[in-house]
């Protein structure tokens, strides 16, 4: 019995150090040492060894069982080393080559305008407000002095959500909010977003406007003029040439438009221009009396002026884009460039 015990031991140990994979490496282990394995079926039939063998047969099988597991053990080390580097050599790193970059975004033309503007305007005490883009139809026509039935509605056509509820289709709104809860003096921007059901290479449903309103004693056109030319003159240049045109708005009066020297052709006449040698840049007047008693203002002792502008219209000009769709495609060749 002993001697079947060292063929045994000599056997699993030729058997494991030929096992390359540890699916083979668990194989001997099950072959010898699992529950129906050789060592343990001797194990069993110790009660068939001689009495006075039994000692020496029981100590040679426990030898040869430790042993066993300590070079399965060692053997299923190796094969997990193995593993590791075969991995770590597959997967490595070469530190030589150049790294990822991560791209940097730019801020949009459009914003890129509204902050200049904004810090324009700041030099001179106003402060931004923005309001809701879905708005009445009070705080969007009625209070703005456009009723219902007043042709003005028609130069904004509108998109309605309800009877009385609407996109609104300026920021004009947002002063009227803000004259409700503030006494005068007023110094605001109301930048933001606004919608029109129009769309072709120079307009867009929904586009970006910005509107200034300041009231306070004493206020003239003189200051309006005044603050608009130096505004008109920090954004397009020192040399930029502008007139004020008389036109019509319901919620000033007086009121005018306000054109620049064309920036393309430098007054020359081209396509840009309508060949005039003059761009429409903004609106702008004297508010009405009539919005002022529609917010509790007293007409008699406080003035004030508006203007509005559209930021994709300053932006085309200034950078010298011909297609407005082009600030909403979201192209990154086009951005790159600001």
């Amino acid at each position: 019995m002993i001697g079947e015990i060292q063929q045994l031991e000599d056997t699993a140990l030729d058997e494991l150090s030929k096992a390359q994979t540890e699916d083979a490496i668990w194989a001997v282990k099950t072959k010898y040492l699992g529950r129906k394995g050789l060592l343990t079926g001797m194990l069993r039939n110790i009660t068939q060894v001689p009495v006075d063998e039994k000692p020496l047969f029981g100590k040679r099988c426990n030898e040869v069982k430790v042993l066993l597991e300590q070079r399965i053990e060692e053997a299923l080390a190796r094969q997990t080393k193995i593993k590791k580097e075969q991995a770590l050599t597959k997967e490595k790193i070469d530190v030589t080559l150049p790294g990822r970059s991560i791209k940097c975004g730019r801020v949009h033309p459009v914003e890129q305008i509204r902050r200049e503007i904004c810090k324009i305007f700041s030099a001179f005490g106003f402060s931004v407000v923005e309001g809701p883009e879905v708005e009445l139809d009070y705080y969007n026509f009625e209070a703005l002095n456009i009723p219902k039935d007043h042709p003005a509605r028609d130069m904004q056509d509108t998109f309605y959500i309800e009877e009385n509820v609407v996109l609104r289709t300026h920021t004009s709104p947002v002063q009227v909010r803000v004259m409700e809860k503030i006494k005068p003096p007023v110094r605001i921007l109301s930048p933001g977003r606004v919608y029109r059901p129009d769309s072709d290479v120079s307009h867009t449903p929904m586009f970006h406007q910005i509107e200034g309103l300041l009231v306070d004693k004493g206020v003239s056109f003189a200051d309006l003029k005044g603050i608009l030319t130096f505004f008109l003159k920090k954004v397009f240049g020192p040399d930029t040439t502008l007139r004020f045109r008389p036109s019509f708005f319901p919620f000033t009066e007086p009121s005018a438009e306000v054109d620049i020297r064309c920036v393309m052709c430098k007054g020359k006449g081209c396509r840009v221009c309508g060949q005039s040698g003059w761009l429409e840049i903004l609106g702008s007047g004297m508010v009405d009396p009539a919005v002022f008693r529609n917010v509790g203002y007293d007409d008699e002792e406080y003035t004030g002026f508006a203007f509005g502008l559209g930021l994709e219209r300053i932006a085309m000009l200034k950078y010298g884009i011909s297609d407005i769709r082009l600030l909403f495609e979201n192209d990154i060749r086009f951005l790159r460039q600001f």
